[in-house]
């Protein structure tokens, strides 16, 4: 599943007026973020995220003060650089690059958020947002470097992801979102619904009545009653999340072992005690299901060594948890030259 940044930043400008967009555009070294990593600060809120901590509350004062200032020349643009050590209260030692750019509603006008797959813009002032579809499409005064690249992402023969060259940042319009199976609506369900709300997840949430849902759901969940949940997890599409937690163990496994034995999935994670643990392994195996498969069942969820039984407490465990392992994802699927500027943990 996809979403576009360029239609929630139009949205935004639209009911504010003016919003200021911070993307991540260089990491070296340790850096709680990832080049590509945004954020959108308007008057009274922000959406996104680009790491949190010291880092994120620095550039949201710096983005607000963009915001206060006079219009000046449209398609505003600025670089601050943050290095990650005391005069932030950090200790991860790298350094962070950091792209603002502020779009008022009279710049948001001259944008089709629908006619391109990437954005091209450079990192000074004064120069709009360019939307490009066609491969063969020759931007003015644009480096040739940023030509080729441009050409390559469009053609598939080099990767769509957020690039900086030669003074340029090229970026998809298409955020990834992956799609999260969460099966079981009740106090725990509830609670990974609430956490995960603005994480870039799809959710479907799996249960056998309705009257276990609340009245309204969040952006991005989508109701899914089905008598069989197990079912539900065979129509899944394939590299989804699956997180399981319903009303009965039967179903529990029963879903566990429809996804397992499907194979295509990016996690299967059920809420388990030890016991629970072991019998479900045993079940497993005698179902014929093989080990290599059981292996990739999480049981328990969430991050190792993070206990509690709250249901707040499961889902943010559950939710930082996911985060990492997209975060793990993503920088296997780098580019080389991301690569390198990027570092280690």
């Amino acid at each position: 599943m996809t979403e576009s940044w360029l239609h929630n930043l139009m949205d935004l400008v639209q009911t504010h007026g003016t919003a200021v967009r911070v993307s991540v555009i260089r990491a070296e070294g340790s850096a709680p973020c990832t080049v590509g990593s945004a954020m959108t600060v308007f008057c009274d809120g922000f959406q996104g995220t680009i790491g949190g901590g010291a880092l994120e509350l620095a550039a949201l004062e710096a983005a607000h003060t963009m915001l206060d200032r006079p219009s000046g020349a449209n398609w505003l643009r600025t670089l601050r650089d943050f290095p990650l050590g005391p005069s932030l209260g950090q200790c991860c030692g790298g350094h962070v690059q950091l792209l603002f750019e502020r779009v008022t509603a009279s710049e948001a006008v001259s944008v089709d958020n629908t006619s391109g797959a990437i954005v091209v813009r450079p990192v000074a002032s004064g120069v709009p947002l360019a939307m490009i579809a066609n491969r063969k499409a020759d931007g003015d005064g644009w480096p040739l470097a940023v030509r080729r690249a441009v050409r390559d992402m469009l053609s598939g023969a080099r990767p769509n992801a957020a690039t900086l060259l030669d003074g340029w940042f090229i970026e998809p319009v298409e955020v990834q979102r992956d799609v999260l199976f969460l099966y079981g609506a009740g106090h725990v369900g509830r609670a990974v619904v609430h956490t995960f709300a603005g994480l870039p997840f799809d959710i479907y949430w799996v249960d056998t009545d309705a009257k276990r849902y609340p009245d309204v759901l969040p952006k991005g969940v989508h109701q899914l009653l089905a008598a069989n949940p197990a079912d539900a997890a065979r129509h899944a599409p394939a590299d989804a999340w699956h997180v399981v937690m319903t009303f009965s163990h039967a179903i529990d496994f029963e879903v566990c072992h429809a996804v397992l034995a499907r194979g295509d999935f990016a996690y299967l994670g059920v809420i388990a005690s030890k016991t629970k643990r072991a019998r479900f392994i045993k079940r497993l195996r005698d179902a014929g299901v093989a080990d290599n498969q059981i292996a990739r069942l999480q049981a328990p969820i969430g991050l190792a060594g993070l206990e509690g039984k709250d249901p707040s407490q499961i889902a943010v465990s559950v939710a930082a948890d996911f985060l990492f392992r997209r975060q793990e994802r993503a920088i296997v699927s780098a580019p080389q030259e991301n690569l390198a500027t990027q570092g280690g943990a």
